[in-house]
């Protein structure tokens, strides 16, 4: 064959399941199989992503500042913020890392130890009572993890249970639920649907209706932050938070989502993929204010503006559950 031989033939684009499958990021190639493709646990392809995770790529990256005590950066776990442990290991638990890497273990072991209430959920070190934003990040994040039947987490969900409020949402201090007090709604959506009781498919019922009776958004001026997307998320909200743990709650054909599908759809790029529009913290208003009194130091793993493989995963990911 001569050299000339296949010159001038035209090269298959690569598509974004194409891009979130290549091998430098085995977080997102093994969260793809599993999430986007379908692949079982025990198919030797998702084995061989997930064995490579802590060895490459955003997740290795995080685990080699790990200290040997089990934290980062200092003995308390929620500050700095978003480069303690609290943050670290929010971030690990979305990477598909789960309990079986030693350095996550004994991670979690201390993070149950000094987070866990006796009110039966979490908050930092020298709280007493326990928080909605840390209840449900901890319970989510250690149920990937592999704790779902550790009991500090099953506590944790009769706490959530129990601090519902009466419009259905959940609020750290007002009288009712916020949009911005998301963090429950995400645990339940990763708590198996065969261990719910009774109260925790009511509990979902009712924050369901909350969202969905405000398509998401409407809760007084409009808040330019929940139309931008983030990663990480930390306690904040914006519309792809939402579509995530509706869509995976079981409520993504529902008519009052198509604002929020509406808009996920006008932000994919022409090339398919969607960009970071922004880290937090991204903040308007009084929330702007009162963070530059103690500002939190910024953490990412892509750079904002640009095309993201864990927006475009999460973007994917609802809608694939929807059928496109």
């Amino acid at each position: 064959m001569n050299e000339g031989a296949g010159a001038g033939r035209s090269v298959k684009p690569k598509t974004p399941l194409d891009w979130l499958l290549e091998k430098n990021q085995p977080s997102i190639r093994y969260l793809a199989l599993r999430q986007l493709l379908g692949k079982r646990e025990n198919d030797p392809e998702a084995q061989l992503a997930r064995q490579m995770i802590p060895k490459r790529g955003w997740a290795s990256d995080i685990l080699a500042k790990q200290l040997p005590s089990g934290w980062w950066t200092g003995e308390s776990l929620y500050r700095p913020k978003y480069i303690s442990t609290n943050w670290m290991l929010l971030v690990l638990s979305d990477l598909g890392l789960t309990r079986a890497e030693p350095r996550i273990s004994k991670a979690c072991e201390l993070w149950i130890e000094r987070f866990a209430k006796k009110d039966g959920g979490f908050s930092v070190d020298n709280a007493r009572k326990s928080e909605l934003c840390l209840v449900g990040n901890t319970a989510r994040a250690l149920m990937r993890f592999g704790y779902v039947d550790h009991p500090k987490v099953r506590s944790a969900f009769d706490w959530l249970v129990k601090n519902q409020k009466d419009n259905g949402g959940w609020h750290c201090w007002g009288k009712n639920g916020v949009l911005d007090a998301w963090e429950g709604m995400s645990a339940f959506a990763d708590y198996p649907r065969q261990k719910r009781n009774r109260s925790m498919k009511r509990a979902v019922e009712r924050g369901a209706e909350f969202y969905l009776e405000r398509e998401m958004h409407k809760q007084g001026a409009r808040y330019g932050p929940w139309y931008r997307f983030h990663y990480p998320i930390h306690y904040y909200y914006d519309l792809l938070v939402g579509l995530d743990f509706m869509t995976a709650l079981g409520y993504g054909d529902d008519r009052r989502l198509s604002y929020a599908l509406s808009l996920l759809k006008e932000k994919r790029r022409p090339d398919g993929r969607w960009n970071l529009d922004a880290v937090h913290p991204d903040l308007e208003g009084a929330y702007a204010a009162w963070y530059r009194k103690r500002p939190p130091t910024p953490f990412a793993l892509e750079r904002p503006r640009e095309h993201s493989k864990i927006i475009t995963l999460t973007a994917m990911r609802v809608l694939n559950r929807l059928g496109e």
